[in-house]
């Protein structure tokens, strides 16, 4: 991993979850998640893609493993994209 990497990945984490933020609980504890992509929706991007997500909203029954891509996205109005621009937007611009 290289320096930049760590940075970005300590950065990210320290946002909180973006599924939190949008409901409007504040921030919250975050694990990092990979933003799906390729064909289908599986394969994990680049540490670019990396979005925090609380245990519940990552691995929980209403997260985004839980519920799967199509159903996390249909259960809450936003999706993978939605929280990945969030994430970029709250970023230092020096990433």
């Amino acid at each position: 991993m290289t320096l930049a990497e760590k940075k970005h990945k300590t950065a990210v984490a320290e946002l909180g979850c973006a599924v939190c933020r949008r409901l409007g609980y504040g921030q919250t504890p975050s694990e990092l998640h990979h933003k799906r992509g390729g064909r289908g929706g599986w394969g994990k991007g680049d540490y670019m893609t990396l979005i925090p997500l609380c245990p519940e909203h990552h691995r929980g029954a209403t997260g985004v493993h839980g519920l799967g891509t199509r159903g996390f996205a249909k259960h809450y109005g936003f999706d993978e994209a939605d929280l990945l621009a969030d994430t970029l937007a709250l970023l230092p611009a020096t990433r």
